[in-house]
């Protein structure tokens, strides 16, 4: 899976737009699984989940 754009200007997007697509998920997921990324990408791939959950985003296809 090839990224173009850092964990970092992905969450500032979906933040913004206050919307997550599918494949931004998949990655973000993929990300976290792998560990491949430092712990301050982790906490914010976490505020997007916890943003999820708390229905502050929403999922578009």
């Amino acid at each position: 899976m090839m990224i173009t754009t850092s964990v970092e200007e992905m969450v500032a997007k979906i933040f913004a737009t206050r919307r997550i697509t599918r494949h931004d998920q998949s990655i973000l997921m993929t990300l976290l699984t792998q560990g491949r990324i430092s712990s301050q990408e982790e906490t914010l791939i976490n505020q997007i989940y916890e943003a999820l959950s708390q229905g502050r985003l929403r999922v578009v296809e």
